[in-house]
């Protein structure tokens, strides 16, 4: 919103006084009725130009008017003598007026009637004269005859053709056209020159098609005259010669020219020459003169306009071409005719009082000064005493009555005089008021205004002005009084209303008149219209509150683009605003409210903006915070409260629900802005409550549902009168920090309540005793010290603000104490009863209150743990107490330890601290429950078993009786019967063989003594497998993208892999089944986690499969889907952030490319189990809402196990098994060591008829030049155990720790032993992708397994 304001002053008395003073010079007003009433010489007001031509054809007015008291009489001279009109029949005069009428319609000769004609207005006080006026009469002559011969002229010779028109008054325009009328082309070849001739300054063969003829324009009579026209015949040449330039105008190389000041001075060069020269101009010495200077007629020609004496000096034009430049110099002298310095004015003057006429003028050569009194030269007048003439300067001294005349100064030299008028008149009159009486002044508060009281009297009168009848005189400060009688304020204040009286006096009287003037509120648009954007259709409103002044007529007028805007059935024009029903896009634009009285007028401004959009649209548009308030304005301005009123900023599609007001002082706390009050976003104008002696300074805060504008810019500063505090410091206390003193304390006043300068605090106290004498001190800081004081005494205290203006009121008695000293006596007879093991109850005899030498706060009772009853246990002796607070004897102490030897004492406390300690009492404490034990560990060695471990607690507080186990089995929101197991004391193992593979365990463990359990320990058995999982983050948010792999290297981001070793009836393999997820990446950060599962050759399970995350495009995601499959089910579980309600859809593919999917209704947790499904088997899994479509890379993978078989022991942990796995370990580092001796020997491996045999095109290893070694081995050895599982493609992979030549340092190239067989074809080459893609465990041989385990 644009918001413009206007402020209207009221116009002035149309009457005003221009007071010129020479001296005591007096201006007779010129209101008909004083000039009326007063005598006056003839003033001429009206004459003819001096140089007057006339029209032949019409009468002639030769002008003549004058006024003057009485009205005066007129008469004429012709050529100097004088002119009788009454014997001319067709010479009149006008009808009061000195005008001559010389009539010709009867006939006659105008030019008999030119001469120079002076008019000459004569009254009772004195003779005017007018300019002598020179008489002609315009000709216009016929253009002599003359035969014009053909011109012949050779092709690029120069060439003028002269005008010479006929002699006219005033003179004709020339120019130049053929006899056809069509205009003569002129450029800077061809032009006219100032004396009307026509240049060549090269004559072209195409100047002879056409012929040229002058014409002279003559002014008065319209009347146009042709020249015989010029024939021109060019004589060509085989080339036109190219010449330098040579001046046709002026000749020669110098002239000079004299100019009168003021007028236009014209300097012209035109040179011939080929091709035609250009002309550019200088001024010797200096530049031309700025600002005056103009090039004519293709810079043939300077014009200086109003010529000074400055611009005399030598000018020179320099013509130029290709083949050179020629100047010409021209010397300009300027003379001037007479011009006026002071010119003389009138000069009215009282009885008795001295004046001076003055006449300066000026010229070149200087004027001479005649003066001249009642039209005759002064030197033939009869002689005045009070006159004394002194060359340009008429001095009057001790005017009388009838010293009145009309003086005539006449300045002249060669080139011209100055004629001039002034009367001097000597007056006798009381002081008038010229103003009507009893005006009204209105004015727009703060604005600057006049009071008018024009005045006029002989002597000059003293005007003084007056307020409400009181006596002093009004000027300074607020107030200015002019010499012409008007009294002007510089800001209008309501205070300033009032009857004001101006008071003129002189010798003769007084006259006096009464003003009223009225200071009204302005007219203030507080609530303008906002630029909005709107749909079509809407019905938008744009708001116009406004305040005025309700003396005052409103007009309220809106403008559409600055015009008037048209109030059709659509528009509704209220008190308040203007609302705009069906808006069309032809309604888009500038909004203007216009508010007006007849004394000033607001405005503001708005655009309107229409979109063709649904209103869905709108409410997408983006929201925030709003645009800071601004204009704030202060007005009624009062002592305690003032107006703020702000325009709102641009609410940027989110309404403005609040306004905050914030204030700031330049005094206590300069910079610092404080709240101060909240408006509701509706308003934008509040009345704010002061304080006094506040410099303030405001700032408005919007705030909306995004957040809080930035503050506007500041108000202007507004300054509260002071006034005395209105209420006294909070707070008051009195307090000892010693035993011999009282620190009486308060909570100053603020900025806001000191209400003055100089702030201080009257404190006041006495010892609590009527009879006291009250002690008092004043102090600036908030805190003042009593010393020397008796111990813990109660005193009487008062704090009373005080600042230049005065004190606060009374302020109200506070009791406060002298400082306390320790307590001297310790409580007695302490008894202590056992309550539980870990309460006691305590009694003790109080302390006499003379002895706590303070005010009592509490007993306290100090205790601490000696030791324990149960041997070697460590106990903490930190001392603790409990606080008994107030005068009691009685008291209970809990939180004790269960089975331990306590010590006891106590103390009374003041104030001060502690007094002594009694005596030291022992109790023990019975045995209690214990607490929970330290710590419950669950493993899950297989699937079959839960292990548990325990510590003891860490309070026994007793005997120990054994520990108690409640477990209950879980699946989701389904829970199992609770079965229990009792334990003796020391033990703290248990194996739970599990009754459901699927259900998770909840384990409640507590320890027990005779008096009963304590309080439990809670764990829950992890999921089926140890999994490295991500965990949503507690903000519900899905956790980072993690990429789960297998690998068999041990890096910084690998989760630690729980493998489980089962043994069969002949055989023992360590099979690891690895699941690979595949994830669509949605964060930044992928963090490598490793997931195994364990496998048995009796029973086989899938582990769970897990993927991160699903980027839905409305911010939705899906993550942590995990898979956990048997050999035909799998139990499949994810997470997400979808809305209540949402339905999903399980996709999955087997290896065979067979696809189903599920449909899933939404339900908490989101899970859903598929059956049906075919051991061995690996699918790929997807999990997507039912109205989406699956990306095709966020699946996951999952295999399921073979055949279900009987569960076996785990031989993990058996010892035999150890030791067997130890003595391999043993017999194949020997192999290896015999190996690498034969090596070292020249020995040769046995090479086999392998190099014949046939390899497998699916072999990786066969297209980089490589197999396995065990290749060389039998059939047998490389076929895959029983329970073994194969990888997807069927093809059995090497693991990571399998050995080879190369692993030992041999290198990757092949190299050729002693016998020439090359070795390098039987090295293994490292898989280096063995870790990604899918993969499955395969079967190795006994050693790999070996290596595998070490």
């Amino acid at each position: 919103m644009v918001m413009q304001r206007h402020h209207l002053t009221r116009a002035g008395i149309a009457l005003a006084l221009w007071l010129h003073h020479l001296v005591s010079a007096i201006e007779v007003p010129l209101d008909s009725n004083i000039q009326s009433e007063l005598p006056q010489p003839p003033t001429i007001t009206k004459q003819s130009v001096k140089d007057y031509i006339v029209d032949p054809r019409d009468n002639i007015f030769i002008e003549c008017e004058a006024k003057g008291n009485p009205v005066p009489t007129f008469s004429w001279t012709r050529n100097g003598k004088f002119f009788n009109v009454a014997k001319d029949p067709k010479v009149s005069m006008r009808r009061r007026s000195g005008t001559l009428v010389i009539d010709f319609h009867s006939g006659g000769r105008p030019e008999d009637y030119e001469g120079e004609y002076q008019c000459f207005a004569r009254n009772d006080y004195g003779t005017a004269l007018s300019s002598k006026i020179h008489l002609q009469v315009s000709k216009s002559p016929l253009w002599p005859k003359e035969k014009v011969d053909v011109i012949e002229v050779d092709e690029g010779a120069p060439l003028s053709l002269q005008c010479n028109p006929p002699p006219g008054l005033p003179s004709p325009v020339i120019f130049w056209m053929s006899s056809s009328m069509e205009p003569i082309h002129q450029d800077k070849r061809v032009s006219q020159g100032q004396n009307g001739d026509l240049y060549f300054s090269n004559v072209m063969l195409q100047d002879a098609q056409t012929d040229y003829s002058c014409n002279a324009r003559f002014h008065f009579t319209h009347t146009i005259q042709q020249k015989n026209p010029y024939t021109l015949k060019v004589k060509t040449t085989r080339g036109i010669t190219e010449t330098t330039p040579s001046f046709m105008y002026p000749y020669g190389t110098s002239s000079s020219q004299m100019v009168l000041r003021g007028v236009d001075l014209l300097l012209e060069c035109i040179a011939s020459g080929v091709p035609a020269p250009d002309i550019m101009w200088y001024k010797k010495g200096g530049e031309l003169p700025a600002g005056k200077t103009k090039l004519e007629n293709f810079n043939k020609a300077l014009r200086i306009s109003n010529v000074s004496e400055e611009d005399s000096g030598e000018y020179f034009c320099l013509a130029s071409n290709k083949m050179g430049s020629i100047r010409h110099t021209i010397s300009v002298r300027v003379k001037a005719a007479p011009y006026w310095l002071d010119e003389p004015q009138n000069l009215i003057l009282a009885p008795g009082e001295d004046g001076r006429l003055v006449c300066r003028a000026n010229g070149n050569p200087k004027p001479a000064i005649q003066w001249l009194v009642n039209g005759e030269p002064i030197e033939g007048s009869p002689p005045n005493p009070s006159r004394e003439v002194a060359g340009d300067t008429i001095v009057f001294r001790d005017t009388q009555i009838g010293s009145s005349a009309v003086y005539q100064c006449n300045a002249s030299n060669e080139h011209g005089y100055l004629l001039a008028n002034a009367f001097v008149s000597v007056l006798d009159v009381p002081p008038r008021i010229l103003a009507p009486r009893n005006q009204l002044i209105r004015v727009i508060q703060n604005n600057r205004t006049r009071l008018d009281c024009p005045f006029f009297g002989s002597p000059i009168p003293t005007l003084r002005w007056f307020k409400n009848g009181q006596g002093n005189t009004l000027d300074g400060g607020n107030y200015k009084a002019h010499e012409n009688g008007s009294l002007e304020m510089n800001m209008a204040r309501k205070e300033d209303q009032g009857i004001y009286t101006c008071v003129a006096t002189n010798i003769l009287g007084k006259a006096e008149a009464q003003v009223r003037l009225e200071v009204k509120d302005p007219t203030r648009i507080v609530r303008g219209p906002e630029d909005q954007v709107v749909k079509r259709g809407s019905m938008p409103r744009l708001h116009c509150r406004i305040k005025h002044d309700p003396t005052l007529k409103l007009t309220v007028t809106w403008l559409k683009d600055d015009a008037p805007l048209y109030m059709g059935n659509r528009m509704k024009k209220e008190d308040d605003g203007l609302t705009i029903y069906g808006v069309a896009e032809k309604d888009q634009g500038d909004y203007t409210c216009v508010a007006s009285t007849e004394l000033d007028k607001d405005s503001a401004k708005a655009y309107l903006t229409v979109l063709a959009v649904p209103a869905n649209r709108l409410r997408d548009l983006p929201k925030e915070r709003p645009d800071r308030p601004r204009d704030l304005e202060l007005t009624d301005l009062a002592e305690r409260s003032v107006r703020l009123t702000w325009i709102p900023g641009d609410d940027n599609n989110s309404p403005i629900t609040d306004y905050i007001v914030q204030f700031e002082e330049d005094r206590f706390q300069p910079g610092m802005w404080h709240n101060h009050s909240r408006y509701p976003g509706s308003v934008n104008s509040a009345v704010l409550s002061l304080s006094p002696y506040v410099n303030y300074q405001f700032r408005v805060i919007a705030v909306n549902d995004v957040g809080s504008s930035l503050p506007s810019v500041p108000s202007e500063r507004y300054q509260t009168n002071g006034a005395r505090p209105e209420i006294n410091p909070t707070g008051v206390q009195g307090a000892g920090t010693q035993k011999n003193n009282m620190e009486i304390t308060w909570t100053p006043l603020n900025a806001t309540q000191a209400y003055g300068p100089n702030l201080r605090y009257i404190v006041r106290w006495r010892r609590r005793d009527p009879r006291g004498s009250w002690y008092n001190e004043t102090v600036k800081a908030p805190r003042h010290v009593v010393w020397n004081t008796p111990i813990y005494v109660p005193y009487e205290i008062k704090v009373q603000a005080e600042n230049d203006f005065g004190r606060a009121p009374e302020p109200d008695t506070v009791i406060g104490y002298s400082g306390e000293d320790y307590p001297k006596a310790a409580p007695t007879d302490v008894r202590i009863r056992v309550l539980n093991s870990t309460a006691i109850a305590l009694t003790w005899t109080r302390v006499h209150l003379d002895t706590i030498q303070g005010q009592l706060k509490e007993y306290r009772a100090y205790f601490w743990r000696d030791s324990s009853l149960l041997k070697n246990l460590w106990v903490s002796k930190k001392r603790q107490y409990v606080s008994f607070p107030g005068d009691r004897n009685r008291g209970i102490v809990s939180r004790l330890f269960p089975y331990s030897n306590y010590k006891l004492e106590m103390v009374v406390t003041n104030g001060r601290g502690d007094g002594p300690r009694s005596e030291v009492k022992e109790f023990p404490t019975p045995e209690g429950v214990p607490s929970s034990p330290r710590y419950l560990r669950i493993r899950q060695p297989n699937l079959e078993s839960i292990n548990l471990e325990w510590d003891h607690p860490e309070h026994p507080n007793g005997v120990l009786t054994g520990y108690n186990l409640r477990y209950q089995a879980f699946n989701g929101t389904k829970t199992g019967r609770t079965l229990v197991e009792n334990f003796s004391p020391n033990q703290t193992r248990f194996t739970l063989q599990r009754t459901d593979p699927i259900s998770r365990y909840r384990f409640f463990l507590r320890a027990r003594t005779q008096v009963g359990e304590g309080e439990a320990i809670v764990e829950e058995s992890p999921a089926l497998l140890n999994e490295a999982t991500p965990t949503p983050a507690a903000t519900g948010l899905p956790p980072t993208t993690i990429g789960l792999t297998s690998t068999t290297t041990t890096t910084p981001t690998t989760t630690t892999t729980d493998t489980t070793t089962t043994t069969t009836d002949t055989t023992t393999t360590d099979t690891t089944t690895t699941t690979t997820t595949t994830t669509t990446t949605t964060a930044a950060t992928t963090l490598p986690a490793t997931t195994v599962a364990s496998a048995t050759a009796a029973t086989e399970r899938a582990p769970a499969a897990t993927t991160k995350q699903e980027l839905a495009t409305n911010g939705s995601f899906i993550w942590d889907i995990r898979a956990m499959a048997n050999s035909n089910w799998a139990n499949i579980t994810w997470s997400h952030n979808y809305s209540a309600g949402t339905d999903f859809v399980v996709k999955y593919i087997t290896s065979n490319k067979t696809e189903k999917s599920i449909p899933v209704k939404a339900q908490t947790p989101s899970s859903v189990q598929l059956a049906n499904l075919t051991p061995g088997m690996m699918y790929k899994l997807w999990v997507f809402p039912i109205w989406s479509s699956p990306s095709e890379h966020s699946y996951i993978t999952f295999t399921t196990s073979s055949a279900y078989t009987k569960n076996h022991v785990d031989i993990a942990t058996q010892g035999w098994f150890i030791g067997l796995m130890c003595a391999i370990a043993l017999l194949v580092l020997i192999l290896l060591i015999v190996c690498f001796i034969k090596r070292s020997r020249g020995g040769k491996y046995p090479v086999r008829d392998n190099k014949d045999e046939h390899l497998n095109p699916e072999d990786k290893n066969v297209e980089d030049g490589s197999f396995d070694y065990r290749s060389l081995e039998s059939d047998e050895d490389n076929k895959p155990l029983p329970n073994s599982q194969t990888s997807l493609d069927g093809t059995i992979k090497q693991q990571e720790s399998d050995d080879s030549l190369v692993d030992y340092g041999e290198g990757g190239e092949g190299q050729f032993n002693e016998d020439g067989s090359f070795i390098g074809q039987y090295t293994v080459k490292k898989d280096k992708d063995e870790t990604e893609g899918n993969e499955s465990s395969e079967a190795t041989s006994p050693v790999n397994a070996i290596y595998s385990l070490a």
